[in-house]
């Protein structure tokens, strides 16, 4: 294949990924049907095969944008590290992750993930800021990973009751392990 046609299927991937995310974003799961992000792309939906080989290969590009995202919002959240503790900057930035788009949030971190087609490293990027935070104890970021997407799903759910003061539960639980994080042996991190 020549250069030129390399970078034609590449720019239709990615005009194919777009309007997956449009649909997506716009629809929910339940729109991302070959037929309709091919329609959207304005081609035929067998010609969607040239480029993926099913749905699941679409969805796992969701997914990789979706931990991309994630990504970059917990190293920009890191960044801003000051005052506040650690765990509530990236808390509270992973709330904003997926309230923002919380139809990726869900394929991303509701369904179960595909790793072996995601981009080397991926899932680790998006794991590290939370890692460094916790100063690599694996129990206390995987109890707070849960804490998190715990606390986005009800609310995205609208489970929490009218008026409940999220600020303030979120602030409770990313002090709970901000305490748990100091009182852990010295030099403890399993």
């Amino acid at each position: 294949m020549k250069s030129g046609e390399r970078s034609a299927v590449a720019d239709r991937a990615q005009q194919i990924m777009s309007a997956a995310r449009e649909l997506l974003d716009a629809e929910g799961p339940d729109a991302l049907s070959m037929r309709r992000i091919a329609e959207r792309v304005g081609i035929r939906a067998p010609s969607l095969y040239k480029h993926f080989a099913d749905k699941a290969a679409l969805v796992a590009g969701l997914q990789a944008q979706g931990l991309t995202l994630l990504a970059e919002v917990q190293e920009a959240a890191e960044a801003e590290i000051g005052a506040d503790p650690p765990l509530l900057v990236l808390g509270y930035a992973y709330r904003r992750h997926a309230l923002a788009s919380p139809h990726l949030y869900r394929i991303t971190h509701g369904w179960p993930l595909a790793r072996t087609a995601l981009p080397e490293g991926l899932e680790d990027r998006a794991a590290l800021p939370l890692a460094r935070a916790v100063h690599g104890d694996i129990n206390i970021a995987r109890s707070f990973w849960a804490f998190a997407h715990g606390m986005v799903v009800l609310e995205l759910d609208g489970r929490f009751p009218p008026g409940a003061d999220l600020d303030v539960a979120w602030r409770t639980g990313c002090e709970a392990f901000t305490q748990a994080i100091r009182n852990r042996p010295h030099g403890s991190t399993a």
